[in-house]
């Protein structure tokens, strides 16, 4: 507290302070000494190696060691890990040029190593982790040493169990909440960790938050990149290394994936450890089945088995698997004894189990993962004296401790082909006989029994008491058919109705072949009867559709023929052109390409009483007769209406009422129009129909889109009119939309096209028709009507 005037400032310090003070101290002596333990490790075996090169003493391997350290102008920690590094020429050498690449300019970060020391801190957390007694350390060291300076903030070593789960065996960097959440992973669950199982080069996340996959640590960092790598060693892997950033991961270049590599491949020693003595909350140890074990198992099994152990090199790479031991009950494909493949590699005894049927790759799989295979008819192929010998067999592999289970059942190939007969013989309702006249022994299988209608016990039916059991009226088929087998010996076949006792009729055919001794008698007679019912009763539906069809043939073409003569009667191909006062007026009609489409395009261009001249196009709904009759009430009834003085839009409402009322509710689009040649102007209306095109020196337009609905969509409807001024030398295009109608293409592009093509002026107005169904871009095969109007 704080005294008056002169007096010392007095801090008491309280009891939980002290105590906070001694716990941070105490921590930082127990680092030191791991340090100095771990660096003194470091030193010890820099020192060994020196002995085995120089071929001193320890004594003397020391003090060359304090010599060239004092040359170097480096630590001894140092220079002991340069040594290392030099004279293993592993993994982890490789990746110390990449590490201090990495850690390259983060001196100034409070808490990053010094770049000198990057090397130190590589080998400390090799050595930390080889020497750790549990996952839990080894966790600790990787984050502390090697994974911190690469920007790394959380870590988690993940053990994979037999039955594919996964269980956290050690983590730093992760809350204790997240970590007793995370402690067991069942199999089948998608994680990050899992992810990583199915890679070699493992799983690599830009951010978590994008993928969507669960993992330990995501609400810490949901943003932050990820890696989990497999931790395998000798072709087995053991588990996963999982490693957590706080930002988003960039991709990463070859040498630090080698670098994170290299540091899962010390995680499987571990794990290795992990799996023999279990996991923190299970102390004991745990029992695994070895190859003497599993041994007693395979010679227990119905099945042939195999007993595979893995063959790595001094590298402790995995290269091949070696046959231990093969039950009593295995069949070698090629026929070879057991004894000449028990001993023996893989690969040795069957080469081409690396080829074409991938076997050694599924056993390479289930050892390094734990996942048991199962499939059935694999094609093997063994080498044999240089001869390809193939079998086909089920195949179940398993892995047990460190050796894998083999389950190889080669397919009886004699039983598999009798099975498929048998069945080939029940689908195609087949049954077999042969009959020794000699003897008068009669052999039947079960599908003819069923296709008689009788049971096994009741005994075969006798070839020559064949009639007795078929229809009356096949009696002469059936006695052709038996004196062609019994008499001439000859091979002969007929077809007869079976009379069943069950009173069922069935239609069977029959075929049979003659045996001769070797003086030319007859004492054997063998076939088969087959139920052809199905397809009888198809044949006799299949004649009853044909006539009906030829019938409906016959009415279809009939009514084609009156509607494409109806269609040609009141609108041929071609027309000469109309003659009009100051008006010259042209039309083209082009049938659609598919006879069978007759349609109900039309169009009229008339001279009424009134020297007005009526000019329209319409398109009745639908082809056919029914469209081509209404086509022309239509047609008729304008022309009709049309002398009545009305105008274009009156007219247009009386032709709805017709279109409603008195052809059976059709529907239809149409443009109506009249023509003044005295003052050249146009009045025209529409019934949702295309408007016509004004084409205007090199100008192509479409009239305004005035409203009216199609015809014959309501009892009554009103239709708004519009009047354009024409001048000398003007066309006017009216058409249907089977000139510019297109499946791929919207009304809007294709009459963009339509007024693209019409802006080319040709010297006469026919011409200019013909140019534009020439460029017409239509698709669907429908009728086109065009006329074309030109000012004189």
């Amino acid at each position: 507290m704080a005294g008056g005037d002169g007096e010392d400032t007095v801090v008491q310090v309280s009891p939980v302070g002290r105590l906070a003070a001694t716990v941070d101290r105490l921590r930082r002596e127990v680092r030191a000494a791991q340090a100095e333990a771990d660096g003194r490790a470091l030193v010890e075996l820099a020192k060994g190696i020196l002995v085995e090169r120089l071929g001193c003493g320890p004594a003397q391997a020391a003090r060359q060691l304090a010599e060239l350290t004092e040359q170097a102008g480096v630590t001894p920690l140092e220079f002991a890990v340069e040594v290392i590094n030099q004279a293993s020429r592993d993994r982890l050498s490789e990746v110390t040029t990449a590490f201090l690449a990495a850690t390259a300019g983060r001196g100034g970060t409070p808490g990053a190593p010094e770049q000198g020391s990057s090397a130190v801190e590589l080998r400390s957390a090799e050595s930390a982790a080889l020497a750790a007694h549990d996952a839990q350390a080894a966790a600790d060291s990787l984050l502390e040493h090697a994974l911190t300076p690469l920007g790394a903030v959380a870590v988690g070593i993940w053990a994979l169990g037999a039955d594919g789960s996964l269980t956290l065996a050690g983590s730093a960097g992760f809350s204790p909440a997240e970590v007793d959440r995370w402690r067991h992973v069942p199999p089948g669950v998608a994680t990050v960790a899992r992810r990583g199982l199915t890679e070699r080069t493992g799983q690599w996340i830009g951010r978590l938050s994008d993928t969507g996959l669960p993992s330990v640590g995501r609400h810490q960092h949901p943003d932050g990149g990820r890696a989990a790598v497999p931790a395998g060693a000798g072709g087995r892997i053991h588990g996963v290394l999982e490693i957590v950033w706080p930002t988003p991961l960039e991709p990463q270049p070859p040498r630090i994936v080698r670098q994170i590599e290299a540091l899962a491949e010390l995680c499987a020693h571990t794990l290795e450890t992990y799996a023999l003595r279990g996991p923190h909350d299970d102390p004991g140890p745990r029992v695994l089945p070895d190859a003497v074990e599993l041994m007693d198992l395979a010679d227990g099994l119905h099945d042939p088995a195999l007993v595979l152990v893995p063959e790595v090199d001094a590298g402790g790479n995995l290269v091949d698997f070696r046959i231990h031991h093969v039950n009593a009950r295995f069949l070698d494909p090629a026929g070879r004894p057991r004894g000449a493949v028990s001993g023996a590699l893989l690969l040795e005894a069957y080469p081409m189990a690396a080829g074409e049927s991938g076997l050694f790759e599924q056993v390479e799989r289930v050892y390094a993962t734990g996942e048991p295979f199962r499939t059935q008819r694999m094609r093997l192929t063994a080498l044999v004296d240089e001869v390809p010998l193939a079998a086909v067999a089920d195949i179940s592999i398993s892995r047990h401790g460190g050796s894998v289970l083999l389950l190889w059942r080669t397919e009886d190939e004699t039983a598999r082909l009798a099975n498929l007969l048998q069945h080939a013989q029940r689908l195609g309702r087949i049954g077999g006989f042969e009959e020794n006249l000699l003897t008068g022994e009669i052999t039947w299988n079960g599908q003819l029994h069923h296709l008689y209608g009788q049971s096994a016990a009741e005994g075969p039916v006798p070839l020559e008491q064949l009639p007795a059991h078929a229809h009356p009226d096949d009696a002469v088929a059936i006695g052709r058919f038996l004196r062609t087998v019994l008499h001439h010996h000859r091979p002969a076949a007929t077809a007869f109705r079976l009379q069943r006792p069950d009173g069922v009729t069935r239609h069977i055919r029959v075929a049979a072949e003659p045996v001769l001794d070797s003086d030319g008698r007859l004492y054997v007679v063998r076939g088969a009867y087959q139920d052809i019912s199905a397809h009888h009763w198809t044949e006799v539906a299949l004649a009853v559709t044909r006539d009906q069809l030829a019938h409906s043939e016959q009415q279809a073409s009939e009514r084609h023929r009156l509607a494409l003569q109806l269609q040609h009667a009141i609108m041929p191909p071609a027309q000469a052109p109309l003659e009009a006062p100051g008006l010259r007026v042209a039309v083209r009609y082009r049938p659609a390409e598919t006879e069978q489409l007759v349609g109900g395009d039309w169009y009229d261009a008339v001279v009424l009483p009134s020297r007005l001249v009526l000019l329209c196009v319409g398109d009745v709904a639908g082809h056919g007769i029914e469209a081509a009759t209404s086509m022309v009430v239509l047609r008729n009834a304008l022309r009709g209406l049309a002398v009545t003085g009305a105008g274009p839009g009156q007219l247009l409402s009386w032709l709805n009422m017709v279109a409603h009322h008195l052809t059976g509710s059709v529907t239809a689009t149409a443009v109506c129009g009249l023509y003044d040649p005295d003052r050249r102007s146009l009045r025209w209306a529409r019934a949702g129909h295309l408007p016509p095109v004004l084409v205007r020196g090199s100008e192509a337009t479409p009239l305004p889109l005035v409203t009216g609905l199609l015809l014959g969509a309501v009892p009554e409807a009103a239709y708004e009119e519009h009047e354009v001024q024409l001048a000398v030398d003007d066309t006017l295009l009216l058409y249907t939309d089977g000139l510019i109608e297109r499946r791929d293409r919207s009304v809007e592009e294709s009459l963009t096209h339509l007024l693209t093509t019409a802006r080319t002026l040709q010297p006469t107005l026919e011409q200019q028709l013909d140019r534009l169904l020439t460029h017409s871009r239509s698709d669907t095969d429908d009728d086109t009507c065009v006329i074309g109007v030109r000012v004189a």
